[in-house]
């Protein structure tokens, strides 16, 4: 059974704080690493919560801290053997992009801009299974359906009737105009996009082709804001083979900046809505 508690932001919290640990001792990485017979990789993913930490792996590092306080080591020891249970997503299996479901499930905000599709937590079903199949054309068709469920069971966090994921999602217009699923799918979709951005804690806007060059034109990325302080804000960027995760302070700012200026440069709210209704008729007439 799934536990309540979220492992992937214990693993982050837990990492923090051997982090600071670490630098109050005045040590690197590679020091750490020297003392416990370990790749300095080891010690880096630990404290960047991406690595599974034990709680013996917690009792090595709070010897090398020379950590006094048996408080401190029971609670960082307690954080490690709750970063080890599983949240709902594993019960779905080996999903590559858990380290975000983990970090989107805690979430308290979620700022998004997509220049290709509509974002997972706003599709329809019929257009996630089309999306999803398109997206991996060597998948088997248990495991599209699989990613389907996961995708479905994650906008939860957007319809839950006590404290949503308060999501802003800013579209190109590209994302509107693809047809994923055929037409019918697509009337379907923006519809239902249409729905989603009255919610008082959504807002979805279009940027239009007209507007020409603007900051998203790199591609697809995520700000991921979360309720309790300690944890620090992250921009996701998602790849091919692999996923990026950025935490510090400066790249943090320089996505956020560039954010705004996407949202400053997109139609308001209203026009975005508009302008959904507007490609959703288009689909109707040529369907």
């Amino acid at each position: 059974m799934a536990s309540t508690v979220n492992p992937t932001v214990r693993r982050r919290r837990l990492g923090q704080e051997l982090r600071k640990l670490r630098e109050e001792r005045g040590m690197t990485a590679e020091e750490v690493a020297d003392r416990l017979l370990v790749s300095q990789s080891k010690i880096s993913r630990l404290e960047n919560g991406r690595r599974s930490i034990s709680q013996r792996d917690v009792r090595d590092l709070c010897g090398v801290y020379a950590v006094d306080d048996l408080r401190i080591v029971e609670s960082l020891m307690q954080m490690a053997k709750e970063s080890r249970q599983q949240g709902w997503w594993h019960a779905f299996g080996d999903i590559p992009y858990s380290v975000y479901i983990g970090l989107e499930t805690e979430a308290a905000s979620l700022r998004i801009y997509e220049p290709q599709i509509v974002p997972g937590l706003l599709q329809t079903q019929p257009y996630a299974e089309a999306v999803i199949a398109g997206a991996l054309p060597e998948a088997s068709p248990d495991d599209v359906e699989k990613r389907v469920q996961v995708r479905m069971r994650r906008q939860q966090r957007v319809s839950a009737p006590k404290d949503p994921l308060r999501l802003w999602a800013v579209l190109d217009e590209a994302a509107l105009r693809r047809t994923v699923g055929g037409r019918q799918t697509m009337i379907e979709q923006l519809e239902h996009l249409g729905e989603l951005s009255r919610l008082p804690h959504v807002t979805v806007q279009v940027m239009p082709f007209e507007m020409g060059a603007h900051p998203g034109v790199n591609g697809q990325y995520a700000i991921l804001e979360f309720p309790d302080a300690a944890d620090s804000t992250v921009v996701y960027l998602e790849g091919v083979t692999s996923d990026l995760y950025l935490e510090k302070t400066g790249d943090v700012q320089s996505y956020g900046v560039m954010y705004e200026h996407l949202r400053a440069q997109a139609l308001n709210a209203d026009d975005s809505r508009d302008f959904i209704q507007g490609v959703a008729k288009e689909y109707a007439r040529e369907a």
